[in-house]
């Protein structure tokens, strides 16, 4: 089910004035897309579930501040389920401060060959590998589009320490994927044509 912007409006709108039949519409709506964004965030499914419920409380106290000429309300509701899992995720997380100098460019780059030959479930399930506090970083700076500088507000770390656990995930990453990568090339290989 796909809503128009005069219908999200509406919806919107209806929610402002505590309609609890559109507010279980637009909580249904978004229920899926919004789980997966505490998901990446959250590994553990319970702190997930407590992020998304948390989040759609917040959505709901606040929609009547959300302004259709700013952008879209999935997009608002995105960021608000992205600031909650982030305040759930800092109470779990260790940063441990490092130099800025321990980075080297040729770390952070993951080849394409590599990526190509992976299914999407290969690359979450080695993302989900990675250590919490690097998780964080990367699913900020890379999925979500946050610079050093947010990522830095927003997790309470230097922009040097967001660097380099954006810098580390990319190393950890590769290692974790480059095998996976070589499997499949051999599958390949092996099968008739």
């Amino acid at each position: 089910m796909a809503f128009s912007k005069k219908q999200v409006l509406r919806l919107a709108k209806a929610c402002v004035n505590n309609d609890r039949t559109a507010q279980e519409t637009l909580y249904k709506f978004y229920h899926g897309d919004m789980m997966r964004v505490c998901l990446s965030y959250l590994p553990d499914k319970e702190l997930a579930k407590e992020a998304f419920n948390m989040g759609f409380l917040k959505v709901f106290q606040s929609i009547g501040s959300f302004d259709p000429d700013k952008g879209e309300l999935g997009g608002w509701i995105r960021r608000i389920m992205i600031n909650t899992a982030i305040d759930l995720l800092r109470s779990e997380l260790k940063f441990d401060p490092v130099q800025i100098s321990t980075i080297e460019e040729n770390e952070m780059f993951i080849s394409p060959q590599v990526l190509e030959k992976l299914y999407a479930e290969d690359i979450i399930r080695a993302i989900r590998r990675l250590p919490l506090a690097t998780q964080a970083v990367f699913n900020l700076a890379l999925f979500d589009g946050f610079s050093h500088q947010e990522i830095s507000a927003q997790l309470c770390i230097s922009e040097g320490t967001s660097r380099w656990h954006l810098s580390e995930g990319r190393r950890q990453l590769r290692q974790l994927l480059e095998p996976l990568s070589s499997n499949a090339k051999k599958e390949r290989r092996t099968k008739p044509e």
